[in-house]
C-alpha cells in the first residue's frame, strides 16, 4: 500500500473531488442526492482542514489521491468523517488500512471514536464492526436511517 500522508490545504481541491465522486454511489443508494459531503463547497472543506482539531489523511498512488478520511478530535473524543475512497480503488482494502492508519495517528488522549453511515452503505456497514466499531443507535434522516458506531480506544 502506498505511504499515507496529512492532507490539508493544499489538498482541498483534490480531496472534494475525491468525496464527491465517492459520495454519488450512496447517494443513489439512499435516494437523496443532497448528502452534506456531495454539497459541501471548496471554502467549507478548506476551512475544517485549517481546524487545529482536524487530522485529515490520504493515501496517493501515483501521486493520485485515492483515499482520504477526517477524524475530528475534541477532548477525549474523535468523530471520523468522510472516508472514501475513490470509485475505481474500492474493493482494495485501502479504506480499512487508512482508517486503522489514522486512528493509530491520533493523539494518545482519544478514547473514543464515532462515526455515522446510512443503513444503505453495505460496505461501510461491513467495515466497521470488522474494525471494532459497535453500533449504538439509529436516527431518521429523511427516507432512511443513519446508523451510529462507537469505538473505545484502551490507552
Amino acid at each position: 500500500m502506498a505511504e499515507v500522508l496529512r492532507l490539508g490545504d493544499p489538498d482541498a481541491g483534490e480531496l472534494l473531488t475525491l468525496q464527491r465522486a465517492a459520495y454519488v454511489t450512496e447517494a443513489q443508494a439512499h435516494h437523496d442526492l443532497d448528502l452534506p459531503p456531495l454539497s459541501e463547497s471548496l471554502e467549507q472543506l478548506a476551512a475544517v482542514l485549517r481546524d487545529p482539531g482536524c487530522f485529515a489523511w490520504g493515501i496517493r498512488e501515483s501521486g493520485r489521491l485515492v483515499a482520504a478520511v477526517r477524524i475530528l478530535v475534541r477532548g477525549s473524543e474523535a468523530q471520523v468523517g468522510r472516508l472514501v475512497v475513490a470509485p475505481d480503488q474500492q474493493r482494495r482494502g485501502l479504506g480499512r488500512a487508512l482508517l486503522l492508519a489514522a486512528e493509530a495517528r491520533l493523539p494518545e488522549t482519544i478514547t473514543r471514536l464515532s462515526l455515522f453511515t446510512g443503513e444503505h452503505s453495505t460496505g461501510p456497514l461491513r467495515l466497521y464492526p470488522a474494525l471494532g466499531y459497535r453500533e449504538t443507535h439509529r436516527t431518521p434522516e429523511h427516507d432512511y436511517q443513519l446508523v451510529h458506531f462507537e469505538k473505545r480506544i484502551a490507552r
